[in-house]
């Protein structure tokens, strides 16, 4: 779990944008990690998180679109049923909003990449360190006698 930066892109909605972002991308060897794409008739919002950043503010700066960076947290948790759930019910408890969310599957050992947005991601990573540290004590806690 860390904190990582996700770009924003607003993107006139029409073939071929989304296709020129990727391309540009791609032939400067930057690897999409995560995204997702909401859109309106006219506008679509790309988020996304890169694994060079650097490299990709520079490219998306180019763009003639509005592009905004801010700090998502990127939790990799298993990929069954329940761990979302989990991890939401945690940061519920400590009053902590998600504010959105989006992932990515197919990680080896059965794992997933989750994305999250909330306005706190410092406390955020604490309340789920925390909680799953204690967790792991009450676990070894535990002796059969």
């Amino acid at each position: 779990m860390k904190i990582i930066k996700q770009f924003s892109v607003s993107l006139v909605n029409r073939p071929g944008v989304l296709a020129h972002i990727c391309r540009t991308l791609a032939d400067a060897r930057v690897n999409i990690m995560a995204m997702t794409i909401t859109d309106s008739v006219e506008l679509g919002v790309l988020r996304m998180v890169v694994d060079k950043p650097d490299i990709a503010r520079t490219i998306l700066s180019r763009l003639d679109a509005p592009v905004t960076e801010s700090e998502v947290l990127a939790v990799n948790m298993p990929n069954r049923p329940g761990s979302l759930a989990t991890l939401a019910e945690k940061l519920s408890r400590a009053h902590i909003n998600i504010n959105y969310a989006y992932a990515t599957t197919g990680i080896s050992g059965g794992q997933a990449i989750v994305i999250i947005k909330v306005q706190y991601p410092e406390k955020a990573i604490k309340v789920l360190q925390e909680t799953t540290r204690r967790k792991e004590n009450e676990t070894t806690q535990i002796r059969p006698r």
